[in-house]
């Protein structure tokens, strides 16, 4: 087989592989034209400093030992199977940057005769691009759970960033849908990574090389199992916390495989993936924990409902909030104010005080906001009643808004199912 033919399975194998952000297009080459969005392989992250980083994202292999039921490489699987030898993965990363395809390199893998084993090929892959080509981009590489912990340190020392999947949310599911899988074989060495990283920011004196400067992250697959929303958020606000990852991403479940285990699902939950992706944002930068934005009497997010909308209707007695006098950490919890236009205001409110049109420039938006907020001990136009219904009845309208000024409905790209323009925006700006 061709490194070509190589390279169609093993990228095409890797999108289901959420922990690398990733273009997610489908537009096809027409005749006479340029370039080829549909196929897979190459993905994008981005930054510290926001910028757009463009990956090679393949596996190594997907000739797999194990027999995870939600798998698409699963051993029992029917599928094209292939595997890189490293001085082809080498090979192609040096190529595809000279050509200015990419920046970096994104490699996983699925699990070769042994973790160990899997490890070894991986790090002679990772040594050869940085010891024999000298290339000094961005490297995102899988951990393989399982593996020693010596193999862990040698990668750990050559690549960026590092992550392990947890994949499915609790114990178990995992011994339902991935019995071959050990809990402990994926948290402690998260935990480890974890652990090195922070022993080696302390004195980096001691060692000569940095330990995954970028950080580790995980996948979850969200659909495949029942655990509720709360349960997942629960597990993600938990690794924050104790482990200190970069980021937790959400795979919406998707069926490949047949069993009486999985779940008969017509489509992907992309709108519950898009929710929990905006809880995730309401984690990590505006000061919310799990329990406040679910619980038991509540497990799961309103699809129709942004989270941080949610929980503002539930709680309407914190409101209305006076724009003038409100602390930073309290205007991030009003809908329509994200974390740049909160700086905003708190910035410009020292020199004068602040009303609904200078609101607009600062970045906040109205249309949400208007219902929780006061500017002077002032309600926005007539909005002067703080009724749940009345308050929800509004916000959903702007949602799921059909524009129908001459009896016609604006043309949507999504159905009522999938997550709306103004969804994306806010997951990936976190302005919720």
């Amino acid at each position: 087989m061709d490194t070509l033919e190589k390279l169609k399975i093993l990228s095409d194998a890797a999108k289901y592989d959420a922990s690398c952000s990733s273009s997610g297009s489908n537009r096809r080459n027409t005749n006479n034209g340029i370039g080829n969005g549909s196929y897979s392989g190459i993905c994008h992250t981005w930054g510290a400093d926001g910028r757009c980083i463009s990956l090679l994202k393949i596996l190594l292999s997907n000739c797999c030992m194990y027999d995870c039921k939600y798998c698409i490489n699963r051993c029992s699987n029917s599928v094209k199977r292939a595997t890189f030898t490293p001085k082809e993965v080498a090979d192609l990363t040096i190529n595809f940057y000279k050509r200015n395809y990419i920046e970096g390199l994104f490699l996983s893998s699925a699990v070769i005769k042994s973790p160990n084993y899997t490890m070894e090929m991986l790090i002679q892959t990772i040594t050869i691009l940085r010891k024999q080509y000298h290339f000094n981009g961005y490297i995102h590489c899988k951990t393989i759970p399982g593996c020693s912990k010596e193999l862990i340190d040698i990668l750990g020392s050559l690549v960026d960033r590092m992550s392990i999947n947890i994949e499915l949310p609790s114990s178990n599911s995992l011994k339902l849908l991935a019995p071959q899988k050990e809990k402990t074989d994926i948290l402690d060495p998260m935990s480890y990574i974890s652990n090195n990283i922070k022993i080696k920011k302390i004195d980096k004196s001691k060692f000569k090389t940095n330990f995954v400067p970028a950080g580790q992250t995980t996948q979850l697959i969200v659909g495949a199992t029942p655990e509720s929303d709360l349960k997942i958020l629960k597990l993600s606000e938990n690794l924050y916390k104790k482990l200190s990852l970069k980021r937790v991403y959400y795979s919406a479940y998707v069926s490949v495989n047949k069993d009486n285990n999985l779940p008969t699902l017509e489509k992907p939950p992309l709108l519950r993936e898009n929710r929990l992706y905006q809880a995730d944002w309401l984690l990590r930068y505006y000061g919310f924990n799990a329990d406040e934005l679910l619980n038991e009497s509540h497990p799961n997010f309103n699809t129709l409902l942004d989270p941080k909308c949610e929980w503002a209707i539930r709680n309407l007695d914190k409101f209305p909030i006076e724009i003038n006098t409100a602390t930073y950490y309290t205007l991030l919890k009003i809908p329509g104010i994200g974390v740049i236009s909160a700086k905003k205001i708190i910035t410009a409110r020292r020199n004068f005080h602040l009303d609904f049109n200078m609101l607009k420039g600062l970045g906040v938006i109205l249309k949400r906001a208007q219902f929780f907020i006061t500017c002077k001990g002032k309600y926005y136009d007539k909005v002067y009643k703080m009724n749940p219904s009345f308050i929800e009845t509004n916000l959903l309208s702007q949602e799921r808004l059909t524009v129908s000024t001459q009896n016609f409905r604006q043309l949507s790209l999504f159905d009522n199912l999938l997550p709306t323009r103004e969804d994306k925006i806010k997951c990936l700006t976190g302005n919720l």
